[in-house]
């Protein structure tokens, strides 16, 4: 597989499956410029942190090839070991330890020097805003704390690419505003390269400069936000309903306004793509009225994150688990 020099990541054709026969990877491709953060978005099962295992040689693959800083993953693990940071989602973090023996112990694992270990370790609780618990024992820190701290110990040895499955999961939104703050100087101050997966449309919109949407096991889409949302031109129509409606009904609806596209309804919500939001939103709400649907609200948006999920997978964002009629035409 041919790699470009530009290129910090390249992923092509990677399959995995486990026991039982389940499909985890049905043909990931992607590649990450170096200097850039990049975001793998898709909801839980999807294949992100399958990609990641392989990316950094916890796993192997069945098919494909991948190499990360230039080195193929699973003929050069140690070299690629190196050459990482990796944060995974449990963290890593010995509470029984002070935050700055987690760091130091990391910088002796990769076989800094003392002195250096001491330096860096200073550099990244300050970074972090940890140096004033430092000498604490972790297992009194916060969990945006000890998220800051899993961090800090994946960058200690100044890694050429930086692995984060999922930073910010369960962490309070003070705390996630502030580790994306700390990820964004990362990738666009230091020129580090990040690939981070996540559930959170907002924090992929927020944070990366490319992104590739995975849906079960495959990269449906890939691209930088605003160019994916930009494809999907006109607006973006949502109607909450206080009672779910009858597929009859958003048959006949489909029917009678064909301006609409892509309409669907899950649960309560129906979302529709229209050229004109300001002349389709009147003409929905009068035929839903006929029709005996009470509405809630209704607004009309510039396409989003969820829109481009939902062009390219069919689904609604994160409501896979959510049983409602849908009426579809593209």
């Amino acid at each position: 597989m041919d790699t470009s020099m530009s290129d910090a990541i390249e992923a092509h054709g990677l399959e995995k499956s486990y026991r039982g026969g389940v499909k985890a990877l049905r043909g990931v491709s992607f590649s990450v410029r170096k200097g850039t953060i990049f975001s793998l978005l898709g909801p839980n099962g999807a294949g992100k942190s399958t990609t990641l295992r392989i990316l950094t040689t916890l796993s192997s693959p069945d098919a494909g090839e991948a190499r990360v800083a230039g080195l193929d993953v699973v003929r050069q693990q140690a070299q690629v070991r190196l050459a990482i940071g990796y944060v995974s989602q449990k963290s890593a973090v010995d509470l029984a330890a002070t935050g700055y023996e987690n760091l130091a112990l990391q910088g002796q694992l990769y076989g800094m020097r003392k002195a250096d270990i001491q330096t860096r370790a200073d550099e990244l609780l300050d970074r972090f805003g940890l140096s004033g618990v430092h000498r604490r024992i972790t297992q009194t820190y916060s969990g945006g704390m000890l998220r800051k701290l899993d961090v800090a110990m994946g960058l200690m040895h100044r890694p050429d690419v930086l692995f984060l499955d999922e930073p910010t999961t369960g962490l309070d939104p003070e705390s996630r505003q502030a580790m994306w703050r700390e990820i964004r100087r990362l990738g666009r101050e230091e020129g580090l390269t990040v690939l981070l997966t996540t559930h959170y449309l907002d924090e992929a919109d927020f944070l990366a400069e490319r992104i590739a949407i995975v849906d079960q096991g495959r990269v449906a889409v890939e691209g930088t936000p605003d160019d994916l949302k930009r494809e999907l031109k006109g607006d973006t129509v949502r109607v909450e309903l206080v009672r779910p409606v009858s597929a009859d009904t958003l048959r006949m609806v489909a029917t009678e306004l064909p301006a609409l596209r892509e309409l669907r309804c899950d649960g309560k919500t129906l979302r529709a793509r229209v050229d004109s939001g300001e002349r389709a939103l009147p003409a929905l709400l009068a035929r839903l009225d006929a029709c005996g649907a009470t509405v809630a609200a209704a607004t009309v948006a510039r396409p989003s994150l969820d829109d481009v999920y939902l062009h390219h997978t069919g689904r609604v964002y994160l409501s896979q688990e959510e049983a409602s009629p849908k009426c579809v035409r593209s």
